[in-house]
């Protein structure tokens, strides 16, 4: 990928006199010597394309022309030893296109110098927060502490810029999401053979990571929901503890990572291998607002519009079906929207000036119908790529319709 072609980019937006510091961010400390996975920062990640903790990218906008430089943990064989390899300059160099590379710990002295011979008016960090509640964000701390530092000088947050680039998909970004779609489908496959009655929610889950880890994937996109019966009507059910039942669902939300990028993609399937006939009714309801959303998917659509051909579609078979009485009541069965964008972050980044698909958007199409009466909840999710005049279905090959399901089960 052209990283130096995205931060010529957000330099174009950036004002006159101001420079950007953006951290990868380091790995949250549990307790004693105990820490989290890593997760870089995303916006880092996308201008660089590196995902390793403890580094710094300083783009400076006080002259004439892009002048930008990486700061990254210097090689110390004894932390090695310890931690494994770290990045060589020349790697770097090669992944980012940043030429010049300096260690993270001569940073404050090249922000102080920046400072006191260039005189920015705006520093820019990446201070996005979801809500108020959040504790702070590393980015959002390494703002307050230089605002504290620095009183007169302005920060901003270059979050908005970043986040309205990564909304339109490079082909590259396509191909590596195709690849994700892929990996979840083959895993996808695997469970269809395993699944039968008796099993724990958890060995589905765990027949699906295998899978995926088997094919090479960096893990998951995000937690496994592996609900059966009841579980399935819990939108964000993350347990897996349960039995799966003869003649029960089990609803599967799950998807692969692969070099950064995430699929998202949900299948309900028979536990027995059969859908009931009732199982099928309602299943088939929302196939019909999964297939009309894709259908309708566009340049100039937005959002909120599939949600609302969702609604329309799903009300439609509820009220034929005697569930519901008129379309205004379709949110006693159907509670979340019909879609968001997918990308480096599994509910990517979105900024209100963008509300209207562009070609090269990826978005999620996922209509649902949780019935807590019937212990039964389905939903069906794709991954579409918007084109010039409609969409790809990226997952089309994940089988979807009751009968091809039904038929893939029966060949086991």
């Amino acid at each position: 990928m052209n990283y130096r072609e995205r931060r010529e980019k957000v330099y174009s937006q950036m004002e006159e006199k101001s420079i950007l510091v953006l951290y990868s961010g380091e790995a949250l400390h549990i307790s004693a010597d105990a820490y989290h996975d890593f997760e870089v920062n995303r916006q880092f990640f996308y201008l660089t394309g590196i995902r390793r903790e403890n580094m710094a990218l300083v783009i400076d906008k006080c002259g004439d022309k892009l002048e930008e430089i990486l700061f990254i943990e210097p090689i110390d064989p004894s932390v090695e030893r310890w931690v494994g390899k770290k990045m060589t300059k020349e790697e770097v160099k090669e992944v980012s296109g940043v030429e010049s590379i300096a260690m993270i710990d001569n940073l404050q002295a090249t922000l102080d110098r920046i400072m006191n011979r260039k005189l920015p008016k705006k520093v820019y960090f990446d201070t996005y927060r979801h809500q108020m509640s959040d504790l702070p964000d590393y980015n959002v701390a390494k703002a307050q502490a230089f605002a504290a530092a620095y009183p007169g000088i302005a920060v901003d947050n270059i979050y908005p810029a970043v986040a309205a680039l990564r909304m339109v998909k490079d082909a590259e970004e396509v191909n590596i999401t195709k690849e994700a779609v892929k990996v979840t489908e083959e895993a996808l496959n695997h469970v269809l053979n395993a699944l039968k009655p008796g099993m724990m929610e958890y060995q589905v889950q765990a027949e699906f990571e295998y899978k995926v880890k088997s094919l090479g994937a960096d893990g998951m996109a995000f937690p496994t929901i592996a609900g059966s019966g009841i579980n399935g009507t819990m939108l964000h059910y993350e347990t897996n503890h349960d039995v799966c039942k003869e003649n029960t669902l089990i609803l599967l939300d799950l998807g692969a990572r692969v070099k950064g990028y995430n699929a998202d993609i949900t299948r309900t399937y028979p536990v027995s291998g059969k859908f009931t006939e009732r199982q099928k009714q309602i299943y088939n309801i929302v196939l019909k607002a999964n297939q009309e959303v894709a259908a309708q998917a566009r340049p100039g659509v937005t959002l909120k519009e599939l949600n609302d051909i969702c609604k329309k579609v799903l009300a439609e078979g509820m009220m034929e079906l005697g569930l519901i009485e008129k379309e205004e009541e379709v949110g006693k069965y159907y509670m979340h929207s019909v879609s968001h964008h997918l990308g480096i972050d599994v509910h990517d980044v979105t900024v209100p000036e963008k509300d209207k698909l562009e070609p090269g958007m990826i978005i999620t199409n996922e209509p649902g119908l949780y019935i807590d009466e019937e212990e039964t909840g389905i939903r069906i999710e794709d991954d579409l790529l918007i084109t010039e005049d409609g969409c790809v279905v990226l997952s089309a090959d994940i089988v979807r319709t009751a009968e091809e399901i039904e038929a893939k089960m029966k060949d086991r």
